[in-house]
């Protein structure tokens, strides 16, 4: 697709490439995201992707962690080796022992087999061969309009993002849905693809244990038809309320007021 076209979705028209280049740039500069946001595609078996590498033995988490860092990834059936995400995303059904429970309790995750039996019963996922392959990339250098958004970095970034979601959404407050399981792949991105919403995730086992998502970091997803109104509203933040915040203004005043200093009123900051 050429880079000044219009991209629709639902036949509707979102932006054009430079427009979703430019929200993945200013997103990633309001909030002084230590990576990329994740543009996220989900296609046809058949479907070529010119210039992204093809993935082998890599879980989507992994995936993802190389999107968030600069790389044009694909990701297919046979490639990816996560079996729960492999079921997630409707190439392979779950295995044995993780369909049991038995695997979890190996990993000493959950004590009890009936637990994990439970938590993989309940957790959203695609229908088999519902697509063949993922595509994950920067958004700042989308060639294609994603299908979702998903972003990983410190959770006080992560908060203006569900802040400027629940403006969109009229002031809504916005409900997230998790296992502590998957949370790259059904949270942050099965989820909002299914039920075409924002989700959070405070991460798992696994995509902590595989990728370097460090300890004070989460993830969500949205689908990518919120984009426009997430950026609107993140640049409004950025005004005012985003770096008043970063100063800790009430904080000083508190320390200020310990101290022996003139009281502050929180109707003054």
């Amino acid at each position: 697709m050429m880079a000044g076209a219009a991209v629709k979705q639902e036949g509707m028209t979102i932006a054009t490439i430079e427009e979703i280049q430019e929200m993945g740039a200013r997103m990633k500069a309001i909030l002084g995201l230590s990576a990329s946001p994740v543009g996220v595609r989900f296609l046809n078996a058949e479907e070529a992707v010119e210039g992204a590498k093809i993935l082998d033995r890599h879980r989507y988490c992994q995936a993802l962690m190389r999107a968030r860092h600069g790389q044009n990834v694909v990701l297919d059936a046979e490639g990816i080796s996560c079996p729960a995400a492999a079921q997630a995303f409707g190439f392979r059904p779950l295995p044995e022992p993780l369909r049991t429970g038995k695997g979890l309790v190996g990993f000493g995750i959950v004590s009890e087999e009936k637990v994990a039996q439970e938590m993989f019963e309940q957790m959203p996922h695609l229908e088999k061969g519902a697509i063949g392959q993922i595509h994950l990339f920067p958004l700042e250098k989308a060639e294609q309009l994603p299908d979702l958004v998903v972003v990983e970095d410190e959770v006080e970034k992560l908060m203006w993002i569900v802040l400027s979601y629940m403006h969109a959404q009229g002031g809504e407050r916005v409900q997230s849905n998790t296992a502590v399981l998957q949370a790259t792949c059904v949270d942050s991105t099965v989820i909002p693809y299914l039920e075409k919403r924002l989700n959070f995730s405070f991460g798992c086992y696994g995509c902590r244990d595989a990728t370097d998502m460090a300890s004070g970091e989460a993830v969500l997803g949205f689908p990518a038809s919120y984009l426009p109104d997430i950026i609107q509203h993140l640049e409004y933040l950025n005004k005012k309320a985003l770096p008043h915040s970063r100063g800790k203004h009430a904080f000083a005043a508190l320390k200020n007021e310990q101290e022996g200093g003139q009281t502050v009123s929180c109707s003054s900051l």
